[in-house]
């Protein structure tokens, strides 16, 4: 017996009518999402895509970190991205507590400390909100042509309220 016998049952499952083969990798809809990992948000669905249509990048908190923006230049690079998202949530723990009070968690956890690595935690959602949508703009390798917005999404809702 596996740890993973029901995950990889399911795959088996997800197999059989699996209809992605010989696809090229590019965002059908020309769509790349930054998002946090939350497991309540639902990229696809929430934007009314389906796989193979975007880009997913997911992180703590759904921040613009050095690895998005390279994976941001890859996009609109190479896999045909022309609209870039960038969505934070709502009681989203990266911005409800402090730096402290997530490391003081994670040492607790662990039983070691975890103040040598920073977490991201998010002071100001619509202010890092508006900082990520700049990195990306303002990125040299990011033409002018690619439009990027700035979002929260309600978990409790499901809707999308545009920042910037």
């Amino acid at each position: 017996m596996s740890d993973f016998d029901d995950l990889l049952a399911a795959n088996r499952t997800f197999a059989d009518h699996f209809d992605l083969a010989g696809f090229d990798g590019i965002a059908k809809a020309g769509v790349a999402m930054v998002t946090c990992m939350d497991s309540r948000i639902d990229p696809l669905n929430m934007i009314g895509l389906k796989p193979g249509d975007a880009k997913i990048l997911r992180n703590p908190g759904g921040r613009v970190t050095d690895d998005v923006l390279v994976a941001v230049v890859l996009s609109v690079a190479l896999l045909q991205v022309r609209r870039v998202i960038i969505v934070e949530h709502t009681r989203c723990a990266m911005a409800s507590s402090t730096e402290d009070e997530v490391h003081q968690r994670v040492t607790d956890f662990a039983g070691r400390d975890s103040t040598w690595m920073s977490l991201g935690v998010i002071e100001d959602q619509e202010r890092q909100i508006r900082a990520d949508v700049h990195k990306v703009v303002s990125h040299p390798l990011v033409p002018d042509s690619i439009e990027v917005g700035g979002f929260v999404y309600d978990v409790d809702t499901g809707l999308l309220n545009q920042v910037v």
